[in-house]
C-alpha cells in the first residue's frame, strides 16, 4: 500500500539535519571540485562526460499510473529477479543471471520505483509495502503467476513484503546478500536528511554530477570487496543513469526507510509458510552475514541457508551455479506450497 506524505516531527528534525547538510556540503564541495579536475585531466574513464539517454533494454508495463521497466526473457514457470538500492533490473542481465535462468525459466527483472527505467511519482511514499504492491501488480499484468521471487539485498525486502504484505502466492523466496532486522548503520544516519523532500533535492543538487562519477568506482570496489569488480560490470554497468536525479532520490529514501522497512516486516517472518533459501556471502562487507541471514534462517521454519567462504555482497556475480540450483530446489518442489498464514 501507498502512503501519502504528510511532514511531522520527524520530518522536522530531519529538515534541521539537511540543512547541516547544505552547509557541509557547500564548504566541501570547493575541495571536491579541484579533486574533480585532477581526475579529469589524468582522462579517468569515470570522468567521461554524461553519456548519451540509456534506451530500456526491456518493456514498460503501466501500473497503478506508473511506469515499471521489465526485462522479459525465456519461457516456462516464472523466475522474478528484484535487485538492490543503487542499482537496477539490467545488473542482472550484466551478471549473466538472467541468461542463465533462461535457459530453463520465463525470467522477469524489474526495475523497483525510482531505479533504472521505472518512475517514481513524488506523492507516494514508496515503502517496502507500496514497491510490492507495485510489483505483484506488474506481475498480474505479464501473467506471471506463482513465480519464484529472487531478492539481492534491499531486494529481499520487498521480495519479503510480497510474501508477507501482498500474500501474494509465490512458490518461494531466494534471498541474496539480505538485510532482514534494524540496525545501527551510518549510512542510514547520514543520508536521512537527504531523503527529505524539497530539502533533499536541494543538498543533492549542490554535489556536481562529476564527483559522483569520480566517486563511482571507489563505491563499487566496496560493494564487490574481496572480490574485484569484473570486467563486464565496469564495461556495461549504466553509470550515469545510477547517478540520476531520480535513481539518487529513490536510493536515498529507501536508504532511510531501510530499518523501518524491516521492523515492520519482522514479526511475521516466523509466520512464513513457503520455501525460504537464503544465500550470503561470509565475507560481506555491507551486510554481516551472522546478524542478519543466519539469524532469519532460525526463525524462519523449513528455510535452507547458505553461506559462501570468502564471498562478498554481489554473489550474483560470484556465485550465479548456487542462485541457479537454489531456484531449481524450489522448482522441483512438488505439490502447492502453502499460503502465508497470520497467527
Amino acid at each position: 500500500m501507498a502512503f501519502r506524505f504528510v511532514p511531522g516531527r520527524a520530518s522536522r528534525r530531519a529538515a534541521s539535519g539537511a540543512v547541516r547538510i547544505l552547509r557541509a556540503t557547500a564548504k566541501a564541495n570547493a575541495a571536491a571540485a579541484r579533486q574533480t579536475g585532477a581526475l579529469m585531466r589524468r582522462g579517468s574513464e569515470a570522468m567521461k562526460p554524461d553519456e548519451p539517454a540509456h534506451k530500456p533494454p526491456g518493456r514498460i508495463v503501466e501500473v497503478d499510473g506508473v511506469r515499471v521497466h521489465c526485462i522479459v526473457k525465456g519461457r516456462g514457470r516464472p523466475v522474478v529477479l528484484i535487485h538492490g538500492n543503487g542499482t537496477m533490473a539490467e545488473d542482472f542481465v550484466i551478471c549473466g543471471l538472467v541468461e542463465q535462468l533462461a535457459k530453463s525459466y520465463r525470467v522477469i527483472a524489474i526495475d523497483r520505483p525510482g531505479f533504472g527505467h521505472t518512475e517514481r511519482p513524488r506523492h507516494w511514499v514508496w515503502s517496502a509495502a507500496a514497491q510490492a504492491r507495485l510489483i505483484a501488480h506488474a506481475l498480474a499484468a505479464l501473467k506471471a503467476e506463482r513465480p519464484v521471487v529472487v531478492g539481492h539485498s534491499w531486494g529481499t525486502i520487498v521480495a519479503l513484503a510480497l510474501a508477507i504484505t501482498e500474500r501474494l502466492d509465490l512458490r518461494g523466496l531466494v534471498l541474496l546478500s539480505g538485510y532482514y532486522y534494524p540496525g545501527r548503520r551510518a549510512d542510514v544516519a547520514m543520508i536521512a536528511p537527504l531523503a527529505v523532500p524539497g530539502l533533499g533535492d536541494a543538498a543533492r543538487a549542490l554535489v556536481p554530477g562529476a564527483v559522483g562519477r569520480a566517486l563511482a568506482p571507489q563505491v563499487f570496489r566496496h560493494v564487490f570487496r574481496p572480490q574485484p569488480v569484473p570486467d563486464r560490470f565496469t564495461a556495461r554497468f549504466p553509470v550515469a543513469l545510477s547517478l540520476s536525479a531520480t535513481q539518487a532520490r529513490a536510493s536515498a529514501e529507501d536508504t532511510a526507510g531501510m530499518n523501518g522497512a524491516v521492523a515492520l516486516l519482522q514479526p511475521r517472518y516466523a509466520s512464513l509458510r513457503l520455501p525460504v533459501a537464503i544465500l550470503s556471502g561470509d565475507a560481506d562487507a555491507i551486510v554481516e552475514a551472522g546478524e542478519q541471514s543466519c539469524r532469519l534462517h532460525a526463525e524462519v521454519a523449513g528455510s535452507t541457508l547458505t553461506l559462501l567462504p570468502g564471498q562478498g555482497h554481489m554473489i550474483h556475480y560470484s556465485a550465479k551455479a548456487r542462485i541457479v540450483r537454489a531456484v531449481d530446489a524450489q522448482m522441483a518442489l512438488t505439490g502447492r506450497t502453502l499460503a502465508w498464514r497470520s497467527r
